[in-house]
């Protein structure tokens, strides 16, 4: 079964460093036109989920947080709604790290507390301690509640995604003939040196850049479609070469860093299977 996607944008509702808003931007054209299931197991701030709005998918994370924010918009986004509004009006510093310090059980409280940090935090980080605890500092913007919020959309949208908090390879697995994967790892590189890994709790490690390869290696003999995106570095490159991938590089602005001295381009490599690119009619690859 073909299923197109509709090429109306959709704002995400988290911040994610790494996020992959400008990807949308300016590559939106690597994207199949039509396939039968989207899979996204590296999920974060989902810009490329909500700009596809697919009929049907199957998303996921490793991080208890993200899942509970999906999950609580996907059931109850009024709830999420009224929540942030309550958060809005006791902004503050004092406010901010109470809920910081704070760790609610119930899933919706748990979704509500996240988005809120996200939105108030530095820079839209998520970053804990060694114990777990989110340790982010606040940031220097106060709007809890946007303007381009939609959260009954954003439930809409959802109710066509199964949400699994899983290791990424688990999702990966599930992919089957002209399904699409969309896999954005922390950006990991052998021996490590690459400054994205700060902001994982527990690293994504190289075996963990390998293990995910071989995931996509078996992914792409069964005929799935994959895009995927990750640091334009030899190691990562040695991975995928002579695999049957197509490796094209592209180059977007990193504004991560703390002073505006470190922003910078960055160049990222786009790992694309050959029957995506066949179905696309592209070969603009290296």
């Amino acid at each position: 079964m073909q299923i197109e996607t509709t090429s109306t944008a959709f704002n995400p509702f988290l911040k994610w460093p790494g996020g992959k808003r400008w990807f949308v931007n300016y590559h939106s054209d690597l994207f199949p036109n039509t396939y039968s299931r989207y899979i996204e197991p590296f999920l974060g701030g989902g810009a490329i989920f909500f700009h596809l709005r697919p009929s049907t998918a199957l998303i996921g994370d490793i991080n208890p947080d993200i899942i509970a924010a999906y999950e609580g918009l996907k059931c109850n986004w009024q709830f999420i709604k009224r929540s942030l509004n309550y958060h809005k009006r006791l902004h503050s510093d004092d406010y901010y790290y109470k809920v910081r310090n704070d760790e609610p059980k119930d899933q919706l409280q748990r979704a509500s507390r996240m988005i809120y940090l996200n939105r108030t935090c530095f820079n839209g980080i998520y970053r804990v301690n060694l114990s777990g605890k989110f340790n982010v500092p606040r940031g220097s913007k106060n709007n809890v509640v946007l303007d381009t919020d939609d959260f009954e959309g954003v439930s809409k949208i959802l109710q066509n995604a199964t949400i699994l908090l899983a290791d990424f390879e688990k999702l990966i697995d599930e992919a089957k003939e002209n399904d699409l994967i969309f896999a954005d790892p922390p950006y990991t590189v052998r021996h490590n040196l690459n400054g994205f890994v700060r902001y994982n709790e527990t690293l994504f490690s190289w075996q963990d850049q390998e293990r995910l390869a071989k995931a996509l290696i078996r992914a792409q003999k069964r005929g799935v479609k994959i895009i995927s995106t990750n640091a334009n570095h030899s190691s990562i490159r040695e991975l995928y070469e002579e695999k049957g991938f197509c490796l094209k590089t592209v180059t977007r602005f990193s504004s991560i860093s703390a002073t505006s001295i470190s922003r910078r381009q960055f160049e990222e490599l786009v790992i694309l299977s050959n029957i995506n690119i066949l179905n696309n009619g592209n070969t603009n690859t290296e």
